[in-house]
């Protein structure tokens, strides 16, 4: 146990070069400028695939026994009603 610690102990005082802290700052950066612009706000279903949503029905009015079953629940339910959802708003 005591090996694991002065090998930890020493990796974290070796000496590190300004190149080599100024790169891996640049890279850390450079990856949070990329995920703050490059992630959507809100996740939506396509609205180009279209199922017949019936809202009043149990499971949207999707079949059960449909392959598409689970893509259509979620369709009827995360997308508006102005484009054939059951999502309010």
């Amino acid at each position: 146990m005591n090996d694991k610690f002065d090998e930890l102990a020493k990796s974290l005082a070796q000496s590190v070069t300004r190149r080599g802290a100024l790169k891996k700052f640049g890279i850390g950066l450079a990856g949070m400028a990329l995920a703050l612009l490059g992630l959507p706000n809100k996740a939506h279903a396509d609205p180009k695939k279209q199922f017949h949503c019936r809202c009043a029905q149990p499971f949207s009015g999707c079949d059960p026994n449909s392959g598409s079953f689970y893509d259509c629940v979620f369709w009827c339910g995360s997308v508006p009603k102005h484009y054939g959802g059951c999502l309010l708003g």
